[in-house]
């Protein structure tokens, strides 16, 4: 059982999750964000430097945006027909006999029985918030009326990304917005909400412009004084303009849809307060839980991978240091699960033993696609440049040298000076020895093995594979500071 007031971060099916009462029992969050995936039929991947060099992107595989009716779906249906909530076991009906039984369906049957365990764990003056778009968004408040009620509807707000760039040869409207369908549990209760405002640039009349050695300038006003725009001090209204994050943003981890956390800080200053419960069951790189933590929340985040809870340990590190105090739960926590894990999930395995020691899992998804690599790792290197060794993972099976000797090929056809082979079972003498074969490197930092054996017995008592340095492959967020109380006539203030 996770201890109360704590902040938590789970790994595992947010339904599961949800469904453990004594986790989540009834009426226990305030306020509940998620961003899930759209039904876009999409494969995501998390963008960042190349380990090879050569000043293009790389990339390993997020999530799969992808869906289609079978056994899951279906099982979804009976649950929510089994849940007494009429209104929606009928709409389902409906949907179903009108959409078919497609990918559309097996998604908003995904989404509903979770909906139904977000409504049950709302405290009475909770709010939600789920961000989508328009390929789903219409069916989605269909879905949203039958589990909240049409009643406690509150708003449909569009986010406005003014400085997406487009592809205008399609010839279409360009898009450049998404959706946040905002619903309370109560509208009859006494729910959070405070009004937010915001300074907004207002146009003022045309100026003429003269020309002065040859340059154009904006012309002065009677008084000698340049006019541009004026601001005012507004509301903010249902159409938020917020740039989307571009690939220079400090912010910017490369995960695929990833929000500037000043969207996540509207959500969470207007609807909740100084200590109050902020849930996103969809946390992906965690955008949600850094505003919460920002702004002085408790938060709890679910996701179903790995690498999204990796990397959102990372960023809370990274951001927050000892500020950032919570648990993470579903994670391999001795070495019986560890080894559990990597018997029953290798490629979980692979990414979650790569990201524990600092490194970056690396899978393409396509079969033979890793070249004989699992993941890297990014070191500081001789003048401070960044620099990457190579990961090789043996998450189960009989383990020989030859396994060694390929990760040493590997590091020479790729030209890596440091390499690190993982593995779940008690490596051989053999082994060790090829892996002293391939001799040491000298930094700056001292002398560390050139390929090293690393096993999970070693991690669980405590240790750390011998390395440099390491540092993040994208570009650090600054670190913030925690807010923790607000003035009673500031708390939708942004700045």
């Amino acid at each position: 059982m996770a201890e109360s007031g704590k902040n938590r971060l789970y790994y595992g099916d947010n339904l599961d999750v949800l469904r453990n009462p004594a986790a989540f029992p009834d009426a226990c969050v305030d306020l509940i964000y998620l961003d899930p995936p759209f039904n876009s039929n999409a494969n995501y991947n998390i963008l960042f430097k190349s380990p090879t060099g050569d000043g293009a992107d790389a990339s390993i595989a997020a999530f799969d945006d992808t869906w289609a009716w079978g056994p899951a779906a279906s099982s979804a249906l009976m649950d929510i027909t089994e849940s007494g909530n009429h209104a929606l076991h009928a709409l389902m009906k409906a949907m179903r006999i009108a959409i078919g039984e497609n990918a559309m369906m097996a998604y908003l049957a995904m989404m509903a029985v979770r909906l139904v365990e977000m409504h049950r764990v709302l405290k009475p003056t909770g709010s939600l918030y789920l961000h989508c778009d328009p390929t789903a968004s219409h069916y989605l408040k269909l879905v949203l009326d039958a589990v909240f009620g049409a009643k406690n509807f509150r708003n449909e707000i569009y986010w406005h990304y003014y400085n997406k760039m487009h592809d205008h040869r399609k010839r279409l409207f360009a898009k450049a917005t998404d959706s946040i369908l905002f619903y309370v549990k109560d509208v009859d209760s006494d729910f959070v909400f405070h009004t937010l405002r915001e300074d907004r640039d207002e146009p003022v009349r045309q100026l003429k412009r003269v020309k002065v050695g040859g340059k154009l300038v904006n012309a002065r006003d009677a008084d000698g004084a340049l006019q541009y725009q004026v601001k005012h001090d507004k509301h903010i209204d249902n159409v938020w303009r917020l740039s989307m994050l571009q690939h220079a943003s400090p912010e910017r981890l490369g995960y695929p849809t990833q929000k500037p956390r000043a969207l996540l800080e509207r959500v969470i200053l207007a609807s909740s307060n100084p200590g109050d419960v902020v849930l996103d069951p969809f946390c992906g790189c965690g955008t949600a839980i850094d505003a919460a933590q920002k702004l002085g929340r408790r938060w709890i985040g679910i996701d179903v991978t790995h690498l999204a809870v990796g990397l959102i340990e990372k960023r809370l590190r990274e951001g927050y240091g000892a500020a950032a105090s919570f648990e993470t739960l579903g994670v391999p926590r001795d070495l019986a699960s560890a080894r559990r894990l990597a018997a029953e999930d290798p490629h979980q395995f692979q990414a979650w033993i790569t990201l524990k020691l600092g490194g970056w899992p690396w899978r393409d998804g396509q079969k033979g696609g890793d070249r004989g690599v699992d993941g890297y790792f990014y070191y500081v290197g001789i003048g401070g440049d960044t620099q990457t060794g190579v990961v090789s993972v043996k998450a189960g099976g009989h383990l020989n040298p030859a396994m060694v000797r390929d990760l040493g090929f590997v590091m020479k056809r790729d030209n890596h000076l440091l390499g690190l082979f993982l593995c779940a079972s008690t490596p051989t003498r053999g082994m060790r020895e090829e892996a002293a074969s391939q001799g040491l490197i000298e930094t700056e930092f001292g002398r560390f093995p050139a390929l090293q054996i690393f096993t999970l017995e070693e991690l669980f008592s405590g240790h750390s594979p011998k390395l440099p340095p390491l540092v993040s492959p994208n570009r650090r967020a600054p670190r913030v500071e925690t807010r923790t109380s607000h003035a009673p006539g500031s708390q939708g203030a942004l700045l």
